[in-house]
């Protein structure tokens, strides 16, 4: 059996959890922090977990 290839955009973007579940950062983070609002900045920094619907897709980029 060949062994499958990680997709490697996603390896930068998603980290695998010990429980099987996918973590993510925000986007609208980078650049133009002036108009944002420290709370919405404050919160896009902890980053968050992927969506359920979009799990199956992440989780075939990201076998290992």
């Amino acid at each position: 059996m060949p062994k499958l290839k990680t997709h490697s955009g996603a390896s930068k973007r998603f980290k695998k959890t010990g429980t099987g579940k996918v973590k993510r950062g925000f986007a609208f983070q980078r650049h133009i922090l002036t108009s944002k609002s420290t709370k919405s900045k404050r919160q896009m920094d902890m980053g968050g977990m992927v969506d359920k619907a979009d799990l199956p897709k992440i989780l075939r980029m990201i076998p290992y």
